[in-house]
């Protein structure tokens, strides 16, 4: 009878950046980390390597991720690069809660104001040459837009922009940014709705409205329906 292979709480793995550091996140933490402490022990290595320590789904406070990085580094040959967590904290989670939320603005938007949202932007009315839309999520003018626009404010590259006339002096999303010319705003001369997406290609691209469902089928949150 063959005696069951006993269960790793540690596992490392080399790659071409260095070490992948993997630690078991549903074990006791003092289990982890007394593996963690023998492994390190053991370390054979020449020279110094880097180490990226993936924790998983289990979370660390403070004093614990001091605790792993210290075991690490008692050996001469291990630095860690970079911790990486499967879990959010309350303050990113509130903050994806509130990038999906929608905020609805009715009216006329001047040459100079700005209205702002912290996820996604429904205008319903038009956005005059000066005025300023901006949104951490999506924006969606039913009207013209003609002035500046900026969505995904917070880093957001899904982000779209989407108006009933796109005409707009300026397009921003997230860290791109495009100045309409008159080869862009070709498009705006037909009585069709466009959307701007930021391409794969790393550039900001004006299409068809009907597209977007092909572009970022994960927009729609609709159930049911034939």
């Amino acid at each position: 009878m063959t005696q069951m292979a006993k269960q790793q709480y540690v596992t490392i793995k080399g790659t071409k950046d260095g070490l992948v550091l993997r630690l078991d996140d549903k074990c006791a933490y003092s289990d982890m980390i007394a593996e963690l402490h023998r492994k390190v022990g053991e370390d054979r290595l020449e020279g110094i390597a880097e180490v990226q320590v993936q924790t998983g789904n289990r979370y660390c406070n403070e004093e614990e991720l001091k605790e792993i990085m210290n075991a690490i580094h008692a050996s001469p040959n291990l630095r860690v690069s970079k911790i990486q967590s499967d879990v959010i904290t309350m303050e990113e989670c509130n903050r994806k809660i509130l990038e999906n939320q929608s905020e609805t603005y009715v009216g006329i938007i001047r040459s100079g104001q700005v209205v702002k949202a912290k996820g996604d932007l429904v205008v319903v009315g038009d956005v005059n040459p000066n005025g300023r839309v901006e949104a951490a999520g999506n924006i969606f003018v039913l009207g013209r837009l003609k002035g500046i626009a900026h969505a995904g404010a917070n880093g957001n590259t899904q982000a779209v922009i989407a108006a009933s006339r796109l005409e707009a002096t300026h397009l921003l999303i997230a860290d791109k940014i495009e100045i309409m010319t008159d080869e862009l705003t070709i498009l705006s001369e037909h009585p069709e709705m466009e959307c701007a997406y930021i391409h794969s290609n790393g550039f900001i691209a004006i299409d068809r409205l009907q597209e977007l469902r092909i572009l970022r089928p994960g927009l729609s949150s609709f159930k049911g329906g034939s």
